[in-house]
């Protein structure tokens, strides 16, 4: 049966159309400032990208996760795919590209707070028909973001719909979609950031409720230590922080959305998905790194009960 409280269960299919990116995380004293250097210690090296950061979050809560996107011919090929095999997620339709690997250069402060610059390489390689018709349908959620080409991902939103697929855009980093594209899905999620971009565009305020009625879907406004902001056909909510002390912050909002797309998928209550999703990604938090922070299903029961 579908775990209706978000607990891992049967469900159906996760497919993500991502990115993958080998993460450079800098742990340094203080974030530098434009044209400041600053040394740190030692650099630890992670598999990471957007895209690939959801589908280990939504696997290690359980779901069954396939993967669509590019990798490069090069050395950093094979450790930015680690996490994702180690994970049981299905990489038959991951391509290689001449382009280079996507890599993250990531500085850390003692507070957990980060700074991220971000090569795509291969990840503009990746095209929506390497998801093919017999993946999309109702069974299916389908988990995107925005650091794949937009017009791929937006072929690939109107192929989903057109399927009956459930559509989670995570529109981070912020960019715009068509409206139609992004009226197409069934849950939007952004930071405060990225709130704040969409609404300009679209002229309405930031807020998940303003979002919701300008575009007619469902809304998540993840808001770091204020909480999240939700929107949706089952009601608004308000959801603070879970407490805990934050060791990096760095992938907790992938965390979030991959884990929420993963309790969605089994038939979880919106309420019940957004605060597995917020428990999950508090843990995230207290862990240092990118895709070796998300937790395991029984680690986020753990935390909520």
């Amino acid at each position: 049966m579908d775990g209706d409280d978000g607990s891992p269960g049967a469900g159906g299919v996760i497919v993500c159309f991502g990115s993958i990116n080998l993460d450079l995380i800098f742990k340094l004293p203080k974030l530098p400032a434009a044209g400041e250097t600053i040394l740190g210690p030692n650099l630890h090296i992670e598999p990471g990208g957007k895209g690939a950061n959801q589908a280990v979050a939504a696997a290690r809560d359980g779901a069954a996760v396939v993967f669509a996107g590019a990798i490069g011919r090069d050395a950093l090929a094979t450790d930015a795919l680690a996490l994702l095999r180690q994970s049981g997620i299905d990489l038959s339709r991951v391509v290689p590209s001449e382009l280079a690997t996507g890599a993250a250069a990531i500085c850390v402060d003692p507070a957990g707070r980060n700074l991220i610059a971000v090569a795509s390489g291969a990840n503009l390689a990746a095209q929506a028909d390497q998801v093919e018709d017999a993946l999309l349908g109702p069974q299916t959620t389908l988990l995107l973001q925005m650091e794949c080409a937009p017009a791929e991902t937006e072929a690939l939103i109107r192929r989903a719909r057109a399927a009956g697929c459930r559509i989670v855009l995570n529109l981070a980093p912020a960019a715009m979609l068509a409206e139609d594209a992004l009226r197409a899905v069934d849950l939007l999620s952004v930071n405060e950031h990225e709130a704040a971009f969409l609404a300009a565009e679209l002229r309405c305020a930031d807020t998940a409720a303003a979002l919701r009625a300008a575009l007619g879907v469902d809304v998540v406004v993840t808001l770091g230590e204020a909480g999240v902001d939700a929107a949706t056909a089952q009601g608004q909510y308000r959801l603070p922080a879970r407490e805990i002390v934050a060791v990096d912050t760095t992938g907790a909002g992938d965390c979030y959305i991959g884990v929420l797309a993963a309790a969605l998928d089994r038939g979880a209550e919106m309420l019940a998905a957004l605060q597995r999703a917020n428990a999950a990604a508090a843990l995230a938090c207290s862990k240092p790194g990118t895709q070796g922070s998300m937790p395991l299903a029984a680690e986020t029961d753990g935390f909520l009960g």
